[in-house]
């Protein structure tokens, strides 16, 4: 389904807090439709508007940018939009839609969004034009940055995080190391061109209250979504792209019955991996394990 007008009226009586969904829609529309506080976390990784040192570099499509040369794979053939900004029109933009998600986003609750070095000054920026109080930098080791010939790889991304007011030291979440190393998806095997790996955002969305509703406006291959509903939290991804939500919702179908059938099972989420798979101690969370989503309904739209 997709949003527009008339329609986001409706397709807000679909929107379930109790499971993990993916929706067909362009966040500017929907976002100023969510009820307020309604969220615990925003996690999302939107465009960059990057991938080069000068102008003519972002103004190439986002394959040309992100894609190794010669992949074959599908996702090729889907471009996403947004990409093409100069800082400014990046800024003005971003704390736009930042400040939509933090009317969303209960007090006392956290944003956490992937940027690359190039825009992470702009971020900064946007994030507090948006309303939010900057808490910090997550880098995210990709291990693997291109080689450049006298001079350190860009093997790093970065995650800013902030929060909605105030932040409890008493909030339901476990401690979590402040560096996450995970190799990206291998091209052959991505479905989207800046598809983040499943273990690093298995990781990431414990930045939420534990058994927290996460709102994920650029949704892309659902990789957000899909480790929400893994990890026991519950969720909501926005995706204007149909080729890349179709996708989304097709991936996060087949995870939700992966936990129902852990379920069924007996076996819950577990924690024990996270932190120490990236070569992390595992997290704290003083002897409690994530539930599993009772009622995950991601089921196409």
């Amino acid at each position: 389904m997709t949003a527009s007008g008339a329609l986001v009226a409706e397709m807000s009586e679909i929107f379930d807090p109790n499971c993990c969904q993916i929706v067909r829609a362009d966040c500017m529309e929907v976002l100023p439709t969510l009820d307020t506080a309604s969220f615990d976390a925003l996690i999302t990784d939107p465009p960059y508007s990057s991938g080069g040192q000068y102008r003519g570099d972002r103004m190439q499509n986002a394959s040309n940018k992100y894609s190794v040369a010669g992949t074959k794979a599908e996702y090729i053939k889907h471009e996403f939009e947004g990409d093409n900004m100069d800082q400014r029109a990046f800024t003005s933009w971003a704390a736009h839609w930042l400040a939509l998600c933090r009317r969303a986003v209960k007090p006392g609750g956290v944003a956490a969004i992937f940027i690359d070095w190039r825009q992470l000054a702009a971020l900064y920026d946007a994030i507090q034009w948006g309303g939010w109080i900057l808490r910090g930098i997550i880098p995210w080791d990709k291990t693997n940055g291109r080689p450049h010939p006298g001079r350190p790889r860009q093997q790093c991304e970065f995650i800013v995080w902030a929060s909605n007011g105030p932040l409890s030291i008493k909030r339901s979440a476990p401690h979590m190391p402040g560096l996450l190393t995970c190799s990206p998806p291998a091209a052959r095997s991505r479905t989207h061109q800046t598809e983040k790996p499943l273990k690093l955002m298995r990781q990431l969305v414990h930045i939420c209250e534990d058994g927290g509703r996460i709102i994920d406006p650029f949704a892309g291959s659902g990789t957000t979504i899909c480790a929400a509903a893994l990890e026991g939290f519950t969720g909501l991804g926005l995706e204007r792209n149909e080729y890349h939500a179709r996708i989304a919702q097709d991936r996060l179908a087949k995870t939700v019955k992966e936990v129902e059938g852990q379920m069924i099972d007996g076996a819950g989420a577990s924690n024990d991996w996270l932190g120490a798979a990236a070569g992390h101690t595992p997290v704290d969370r003083e002897g409690t394990k994530p539930q599993p989503v009772e009622n995950n309904c991601g089921h196409p739209h």
